[in-house]
């Protein structure tokens, strides 16, 4: 069976094309591009303002982000735009669309405190909203929750399509914190973000998961709720942040290849 429904390329970058592109930067932008389908499939799309950035040049500052306005089923690898830490296009992309700044405004203070995180991708599903609203927030009510590891929670004030300014971009990255790669907006969702574009999206999906399995709990009372240990959530968490055990293969053509160890990265698989 095939769909009557035309879907776009995600690497529309042809031939001569991507000679414009510096090193690494076609590549990222075929996997940034993967993340908004993946999004859309699973139904995670709620409007054009939510954002997905990811860091190009840590040098120089430069991110990949979605177009304002392009839905997430039309982004391709060339449609995405290229900017500096303050908002400015340093490269249009494929369309005539502009940045949403306000939006982008958050992302660029997390990547500015946090030079780690190289992808950031906002979150905001009828279940995270939820409970992002909840004074507990995110209970760790299962494995999905574990292997995030600590999760942050900070009273998002910039409404009504404002830029943060510096106060509030302070309070943002302080609430964070230095290790936390999740952050709870009280009312607007989360931000999820990771080293690298697969980490970032593995933690977004175990954030909506967690969520969807908050959500579903709630109404048998807390009191009801059985919650993880912290030895519990802690061997999940190193569990899940280490590379799975596999046997030799059958096939090696020799010892020392049978040996070679797999550099699997979280949410590589």
């Amino acid at each position: 069976f095939k769909s009557a429904t035309c879907v776009a390329p995600i690497n529309d970058i042809r031939g001569m094309e991507a000679m414009g592109y510096a090193k690494g930067e076609k590549l990222l932008r075929c996997k940034l591009g993967a993340v908004f389908r993946l999004i859309d499939l699973y139904g995670w799309t709620q409007s054009t303002n939510t954002l997905i950035t990811a860091r190009l040049n840590q040098d120089e500052e430069q991110f990949l982000v979605n177009p304002y306005g392009v839905l997430f089923h039309e982004i391709t690898a060339s449609s995405l735009m290229r900017c500096d830490i303050r908002g400015g296009i340093l490269e249009q992309g494929t369309t005539n669309f502009q940045l949403n700044l306000a939006a982008f405004s958050m992302h660029a203070a997390v990547h500015a405190a946090r030079p780690d995180l190289k992808c950031i991708i906002q979150v905001q599903t009828p279940s995270i909203v939820a409970v992002s609203a909840l004074k507990q927030g995110l209970l760790p009510l299962s494995a999905d929750f574990a292997v995030l590891g600590e999760v942050s929670m900070h009273t998002y004030c910039a409404v009504g399509g404002a830029i943060l300014d510096d106060n509030e971009k302070e309070k943002l990255t302080r609430n964070l914190g230095p290790n936390n790669k999740v952050l709870l907006l009280h009312n607007f969702g989360a931000l999820c973000g990771g080293a690298t574009v697969e980490e970032a999206f593995f933690n977004a999906r175990h954030t909506v998961l967690a969520a969807d399995a908050q959500i579903k709990l709630l109404p048998v009372g807390l009191d009801n709720l059985i919650l993880l240990t912290d030895d519990q959530r802690k061997k999940l968490y190193e569990q899940a942040h280490r590379a799975p055990d596999s046997s030799p293969r059958i096939d090696a053509p020799s010892v020392l290849e049978a040996k070679v160890e797999r550099g699997w990265r979280v949410g590589g698989i």
